[in-house]
């Protein structure tokens, strides 16, 4: 095996830790969540509330991803609100659309119309679409995990 064979089965063995320590950090909180939710009660919480539980999932995520290597906090910083803005949200949501199952489509659909207000500096449509990744994130947290860790594979972070 050449050099340049070695170091790509390395990058993709660091994928797959990184892909690991993610799943590993977020199960946690999910295994050990004090009250189960049904799916009946899931279908009952507002997009709204699905996006600001998606929210908090989402900038955690990307928290993870950028932790390593190490840095000093204000690099972290920079990086993430680079990532949590609502303009990069949207293309990310653009990103998986075609990913997307009818269900999940459905639920981007209930985000998107969720959108009331917004802040001054972002057009109404990126706001929306931000909302919806928001909300599909939130939905797939509480639903379908391993959906959850598997679209957000899919987005291209920028390092």
């Amino acid at each position: 095996m050449n050099s340049k064979e070695e170091e790509l089965l390395d990058g993709q063995n660091e994928a797959i830790k990184q892909d690991s320590f993610w799943t590993q950090a977020l199960l946690v909180n999910t295994v050990q969540s004090p009250q189960q939710i049904s799916y009946s009660q899931v279908q009952q919480i507002s997009p709204a509330a699905l996006a600001y539980l998606g929210d908090a999932i989402y900038e955690l995520y990307v928290r993870i991803a950028y932790l390593m290597p190490l840095q000093r906090p204000d690099s972290y910083h920079r990086l993430v609100v680079a990532q949590v803005r609502a303009e990069q949200q949207a293309l990310h949501l653009r990103s998986l659309t075609p990913h997307l199952r009818d269900s999940e489509i459905e639920i981007v659909r209930r985000g998107r119309n969720a959108a009331t207000g917004r802040p001054k500096r972002v057009e109404p449509e990126i706001y929306q679409q931000a909302t919806s990744l928001e909300a599909l994130i939130g939905y797939l947290y509480l639903t379908d995990f391993q959906r959850l860790t598997e679209l957000l594979q899919k987005l291209n972070l920028e390092k």
